[in-house]
C-alpha cells in the first residue's frame, strides 16, 4: 500500500465508522486502501468557515463541502445567534439553495440543525436566487439567513453563505464571532442533527410575490415599457436560479417579448452546456450570442447560477454583439436611473450611491454631475450593504454596483441583485430605444461627456506555499517601491488600505483611509488613470485592476480612443511588470 501520512490516517479513520453514514464510511475505507492523494487531499486540513461562510469542493472528509461540515458550522452559525439573541424567542433564520448539486440535501441539513436547536426556520420550497435569500430575511423578520451556492465556481464546487437580521452578509464583529463558535465544534457529538419537523416552515410563491412586487416599484418609466413591450430579449438563466423569477419579473415590469435559451433553462448542477457557468466568462454567453443574433434581438443578458451577478450584451452600429464588462453596465445603469430622478424631481439632496474601490471611477463622475453623494467601500457587496444599513433613515440608497456584475437598485434586497438588475437594465435599453439610440450608442455618449474609461482585469495565477510567498513579496515590493511613473505618466496619488493612509505624491499630504484594514494597493495617476492591486481571498492569485482615461473629443473619434487606451493599459501593465 501507498504510504499515508499517520496524522491524515488519524483524522480519516473515524469516519469509516458511525455515526458517519454508510456511503461516507465506504468511500473512506475505498480511498485508504486505493487512493492515498485523494485521501490526504480530503482530510490534510478542516474545510475553513470564512468571513464569507464555507466554499470547497463536495465529497467525504474534513476538507469538502458534506453534510458533515455543513452541520458543524451550522451548530456554530446557531450557538453565534442564541448568544446574540438571548431575548427574542424564538430566533428565526431563513435558508435557500441554488442549481448546486446537493442543494436541496445541505439545505434540509442546515434546517435540522438549526431547528434542532431550537430555531425557527423558513426552507424555500426549492430553488431560489440569493438576492431573494437577503429579501427574506428582513421580509420575514428574521435574524440570519444562509443560502448554499458556490456563485459561479466550476461544477465540483458548493458553499454556505451566512446573512445577519439586516439582508447582508456578515461582516465584522459578526464574521469573526461566527468564526470563533464555528472553530469550537470539535465533532459529531458537537453538532445537534436529529430536526424538529414542527419548527420547519416551507415558503415559497408568497415571498417570490412579495420580492417581485418591490421590484416592480423600482420602474421609473412604465408608460415608456408600454410602448417597447415587444422589444426581443435574450435571456439565460446558465442551468441556475434565474430560471424562473427573472422572465417572470421582467414580465411584470411589462416586457412580453422574452426570448428564453431553452438548452440552458434546464436547472442542473453539472452546467451541461458552458464549462463555467460565469457570465464574466464569453463562452459562458455563446449560446445566447447565437440566439440573439438569430432572433434580431435588442439585449442579450446571462444571470449566474445564485442570480447575483447579470452579463449583458448589446448590439453595435454593425449590428455585431458586444459583450460589455461590469464597469460599462454598471455606468449604463446609474447613469439612467440618476438622470431619471433628476428630470422627475425625486432627488432631495440627501442621496448616494455606493461603489467599489477597484469598481470605475465613471461612476463617481456621474453621480456627481447630478448632485449625488458617491461613496467608495472595499471590495465585496456585503460593504455595500453596511453601508446602506449605517446610513438607513438618514441617506436615500439609490444604486450601487462592482465590477464582477454585480448591481443592487433600491434597499430591500442587500446583496448584489441580478433579478432586479435584468428588469433595470430592460428599461434603460428601452429609454435608449424612445431616444432612437442602442445602449453602445447611449454608452459612447457617457463617455462623451464625463470622459472615455476603460478598465482591464488582469489576474497571475502563483499555487503553492511558493506561490504564497511569491504574492506577498509582489506586494511587498509594491508598497517599499513604488511607481512614480505610469506609462509614462505621472503617479499622483497613492493609497494603502493595509496602512491605511493616502499620500499625494506631489505635496507629500498624507491622509487616513477610513475603511477596515485589507492588503490592498492603489496608485492613481494625474491622467485619472487608476491600478489597483490585490491578492486574491479565495484563489492563489493576485489580481490586477487597470483604469485607463482620457477625454472622447467626438463619437466619431471612438475606435481610435478605444485603441489609444489599450496601448496605454498595455504600457502601464509592462510598467507595473504584471505581463
Amino acid at each position: 500500500m501507498n504510504y499515508i501520512d499517520p496524522v491524515i490516517l488519524e483524522k480519516a479513520r473515524p469516519w469509516t465508522q458511525p455515526p458517519f453514514d454508510e456511503e461516507t464510511r465506504t468511500r473512506v475505507q475505498w480511498l485508504i486502501e486505493n487512493d492515498p492523494a485523494e485521501l490526504t487531499e480530503c482530510f490534510y486540513r478542516d474545510l475553513e468557515f470564512g468571513t464569507g461562510g464555507l466554499r470547497g469542493i463536495m465529497g467525504v472528509g474534513t476538507n469538502r463541502m458534506n453534510i458533515y461540515t455543513v452541520g458543524m458550522a451550522t451548530q456554530g452559525f446557531a450557538n453565534y445567534l442564541k448568544k446574540s439573541f438571548p431575548a427574542v424567542e424564538p430566533i428565526k433564520v431563513v435558508i435557500a439553495h441554488d442549481s448546486r448539486n446537493n442543494g436541496p440535501l445541505f439545505a434540509q441539513t442546515t434546517a435540522n440543525v438549526l431547528s434542532a436547536n431550537g430555531i425557527k426556520v423558513y426552507l424555500f420550497d426549492e430553488l431560489r436566487p440569493t438576492p431573494e435569500l437577503s429579501f427574506a430575511v428582513r421580509y420575514l423578520g428574521c435574524q440570519g439567513g444562509i443560502v448554499i451556492t458556490a456563485s459561479h465556481n466550476p461544477k465540483e464546487y458548493n458553499g454556505y453563505k451566512a446573512y445577519w437580521s439586516d439582508g447582508g452578509q456578515l461582516i465584522s464583529p459578526h464574521d469573526k464571532n461566527v468564526i470563533t463558535e464555528v472553530n469550537k465544534i470539535r465533532g459529531l457529538d458537537d453538532v445537534k442533527f436529529t430536526g424538529k419537523p414542527e419548527l420547519i416552515e416551507i415558503i415559497g410563491d408568497e415571498v417570490d410575490k412579495a420580492y417581485i412586487e418591490n421590484i416592480r416599484k423600482l420602474s421609473l418609466n412604465p408608460e415608456l415599457i408600454k410602448k417597447h413591450s415587444e422589444m426581443k430579449i435574450v435571456y439565460t438563466p446558465i442551468h441556475g436560479t434565474g430560471v424562473k423569477l427573472a422572465p417572470r419579473t421582467l414580465k411584470a415590469f411589462g416586457f412580453s417579448n422574452i426570448i428564453t435559451v431553452e438548452e440552458q433553462m434546464v436547472v442542473s448542477g453539472d452546467f451541461p452546456t458552458v464549462h463555467s457557468p460565469n457570465p464574466e466568462e464569453p463562452a459562458a454567453l455563446e449560446l445566447a450570442i447565437r440566439k440573439a443574433k438569430a432572433t434580431g434581438a435588442t439585449l442579450l443578458m446571462g444571470t449566474d447560477p445564485d442570480g447575483d451577478r447579470v452579463g449583458i450584451a448589446v448590439q453595435n452600429e454593425k449590428g455585431e454583439f458586444v459583450l460589455l464588462n461590469g464597469n460599462q453596465t454598471a455606468s449604463l445603469l446609474i447613469y439612467y436611473i440618476l438622470k431619471t430622478w433628476k428630470e422627475k424631481g425625486l432627488l432631495k439632496g440627501n442621496e448616494f450611491i455606493v461603489k467599489t474601490i477597484v469598481t470605475s471611477e465613471l461612476l463617481s463622475e456621474i453621480a456627481q454631475k447630478f448632485g449625488v453623494e458617491s461613496f467608495d467601500v472595499l471590495t465585496g457587496f456585503k460593504y455595500i450593504a453596511d453601508l446602506i444599513h449605517r446610513f438607513e433613515g438618514q441617506k436615500t440608497f439609490i444604486a450601487g454596483g462592482e465590477e464582477s456584475y454585480g448591481y443592487l437598485v433600491g434597499d430591500f434586497v442587500r446583496d448584489k441583485d441580478a433579478i432586479s438588475s435584468c428588469a433595470m437594465i430592460a428599461e434603460t435599453a428601452a429609454w435608449a430605444a424612445e431616444q432612437g439610440k442602442t445602449l453602445y450608442q447611449l454608452l459612447k455618449e457617457i463617455y462623451l461627456e464625463f470622459g472615455f474609461y476603460k478598465e482591464t482585469l488582469l489576474s497571475l495565477t502563483r499555487k503553492g506555499k511558493a506561490g504564497a510567498e511569491e504574492i506577498k513579496q509582489m506586494m511587498e515590493n509594491y508598497r517599499n517601491h513604488p511607481p512614480v511613473e505610469l506609462g509614462g505618466v505621472k503617479v499622483l496619488i497613492i493609497k494603502d488600505y493595509l496602512d491605511q493612509k493616502e499620500t499625494n505624491l506631489e505635496t507629500s499630504e498624507v491622509k487616513p483611509i477610513d475603511l477596515p484594514k485589507s492588503d490592498v494597493l492603489q496608485f492613481f495617476l494625474i491622467d485619472g488613470s487608476k491600478v489597483t492591486v490585490r491578492p486574491s481571498g479565495t484563489e492563489p492569485k493576485i489580481k490586477f485592476y487597470f483604469g485607463a482615461r482620457t477625454q472622447l473629443a467626438s463619437l466619431d473619434a471612438f475606435e481610435a480612443t478605444d485603441a489609444a487606451l489599450d496601448a496605454k493599459i498595455k504600457a502601464i501593465i509592462r510598467d507595473m511588470g504584471a505581463a
